[in-house]
């Protein structure tokens, strides 16, 4: 047994910060993970963070490492599992390409709120400035894609370091820290006194104080709104605030429509539940923006995507905001109230002084634009007798046979659209998806992430062909580490979303978005996976039951019909009540 080993056998019964044991920096940084209830890392190693890989070595019984095929994949895996288990992802990485690999996955879960605590080895201190071999500045390269980022040159500051870095990941509006470990201070030896996690940091304020006097008028105009209209967003869900959420949709009687990353929050088939917001939203949601009265933002940040022109975005309308983000409020829509706070400290206030209501009439009107809606795009999509299959009857087959409760992992472009307008969602964190960085590539190793953090549900990955060749390497993550991860490609042989934008709006020139792809069957074979490729509408339920039923992971590709457009659709420099159907 070597030294990491006894040291960490004697923290068993040594009394924290009483009894004082000699570990390095690498051994002290596992053993504030085991503390913070970290079990699952992805990681690649390489030699600036070496030291750590050789401490884990020791550690291999309490924390299991997911070893990616490259860093991007490495920290969309860690997003996954963030997203669906509501714990802080943990990232390994070397320095210098290493480090800068998990640039893109920085900015996503940024923009996403998604927490995350990412470890990146750094050359030796004496040698920083130098342009050493794999030395790269990768606190400044991160600063602006980071919740908070810090430099350790000195092992002693390890525990109390990492115990602010997963504070500031979770509290508050999450988002990612990137704590870089220089290697003189991963092998450095002290005197490890127990490790004790943060819940103060002097000058941080995760919350804003919420003031009643706010919530007051808030209600003051609910109770008087003839049109009011709910828009919900992921601070329902990073609040853990579902069970109140619902409570107060239902006593106001008020419609409610969600931006992608708050499908879920409540369940997709909810009475009250009027659709999605935004450019490839639903129709009733978004043209009656413009009329209702009082809008109500919860837990949304008013995105470009949702808000359309905003010079014609719900000007007839007074806006009350829910954020726990002071900067969102009034940053894209000015607020007629601005809720600070919470959203589970704050929607029970305003819960117990609105008025018990049904606005039928009001949401009659969403019920007919859901009508027209279904008449014009919805039942061709879902349904079609004649022609290629559409992808949206995919995920209708998949919604039936996985009675809406499989967490779905879908890619960004068209397929995304689709997956996120018809997939069915019963329970809270089961649209997983690359929400205002919009990464192609995010799906495939999302997935594992997504499925160590529920590994009692099932994962259906939704891929398109340009998006699964980003990261089709990560199909290696899923060889190594037998995770069960239900792939499903639909391929259209084009980069479907930009080729919709160049048929509508530059006269059908398309430029460089025929893509060829490989056999992603015999690929996937490759890699010890079964799989299997379908083109015809009769294969399609027997071929998703033989997906759904296989023991380990599947990938089934569908050969969908080429040039479908995804509607309704807000043309960019348009107002959200000029969506079109067709």
């Amino acid at each position: 047994m070597n030294e990491t080993a006894i040291a960490q056998q004697e923290l068993v019964t040594a009394p924290e910060n009483e009894v004082a044991v000699e570990l390095t920096g690498s051994a002290a940084l596992l053993e504030a993970l085991l503390v913070e209830g970290v079990d699952t890392i992805f990681g690649y190693p390489g030699g600036a963070i070496m030291p750590v890989y050789d401490a884990l070595y020791d550690y291999k019984e309490k924390l299991n490492h997911i070893l990616v095929r490259h860093e991007q994949g490495g920290i969309h895996a860690g997003q996954g599992y963030a997203r669906t288990s509501g714990k802080v992802g943990v990232v390994f990485a070397t320095s210098g390409p290493g480090a800068t690999n998990l640039i893109t996955g920085l900015a996503d879960a940024q923009i996403d709120s998604t927490p995350l605590v990412c470890i990146t080895g750094q050359v030796f201190a004496h040698l920083l400035g130098t342009d050493a071999f794999q030395e790269t500045d990768i606190i400044n390269i991160s600063s602006p894609v980071t919740k908070w980022n810090y430099q350790v040159t000195d092992a002693t500051e390890i525990p109390e370091v990492l115990a602010k870095a997963f504070y500031i990941a979770r509290s508050g509006r999450p988002g990612p820290v990137l704590i870089d470990i220089t290697k003189n201070a991963q092998i450095q030896k002290f005197q490890f006194k127990g490790y004790t996690p943060c819940n103060h940091i002097r000058s941080y304020r995760p919350k804003p104080i919420v003031r009643n006097e706010y919530v007051e008028q808030a209600a003051a105009l609910i109770n008087q709104a003839k049109k009011p209209f709910i828009l919900f967003g992921q601070g329902v869900i990073l609040g853990e605030a579902e069970k109140e959420f619902k409570t107060f949709v239902e006593k106001s009687g008020i419609p409610a429509a969600w931006t992608i990353l708050g499908a879920g929050a409540i369940p997709t088939d909810h009475p009250q539940n009027v659709g999605m917001l935004g450019m490839h939203g639903n129709y009733g949601p978004n043209v009656l923006t413009n009329e209702c009265d009082v809008l109500i933002a919860i837990g949304m940040r008013f995105d470009d995507r949702v808000t359309g022109r905003l010079d014609k975005y719900a000007k007839q309308a007074q806006v009350i905001h829910l954020d726990i983000d002071p900067a969102e409020i009034d940053k894209n829509v000015k607020s007629t109230v601005p809720v600070w706070g919470d959203c589970k400290e704050t929607l029970p206030l305003l819960t117990a002084l609105v008025d018990q209501k049904q606005h039928t009439e009001w949401l009659n009107l969403f019920n007919e634009y859901t009508a027209k809606e279904v008449e014009a795009v919805i039942d061709a999509e879902l349904h079609p007798t004649t022609g290629e299959m559409t992808m949206g009857e995919v995920i209708n087959q998949l919604n039936i046979l996985t009675k809406g409760e499989a967490v779905i992992v879908s890619d960004v472009g068209q397929h995304q659209m689709v997956a996120c307008r018809y997939a069915d969602f019963k329970q809270t964190r089961s649209n997983i998806t690359s929400g205002g960085l919009g990464t192609m590539g995010f799906a495939l190793p999302a997935a594992i992430g997504a499925k160590y953090g529920a590994q009692d549900r099932t994962v259906v990955a939704i891929i398109g062909d340009g998006g699964m060749q980003m990261t089709i390497q990560e199909l290696g993550t899923i060889m190594q580490s037998g995770v069960d991860v239900k792939i499903i490609i639909l391929n259209n042989r084009f980069l479907g979303m930009v080729r919709q934008w160049q048929e509508l709006f530059n006269e059908r020139r398309y430029s460089f978005v025929d893509i060829q792809s490989p056999d992603f069957v015999q690929v996937a074979a490759g890699y010890r996976i079964p799989g299997k490729c379908i083109s015809e509408r009769e294969e399609l339920q027997p071929a998703l039951e033989q997906m759904l039923n296989n023991k380990g992971s599947f990938l089934l590709e569908v050969m969908v019909t080429k040039e479908n457009n995804v509607f309704p659709m807000v043309p960019q420099g348009c107002s959200v009540s000029e969506i079109r159907l067709k």
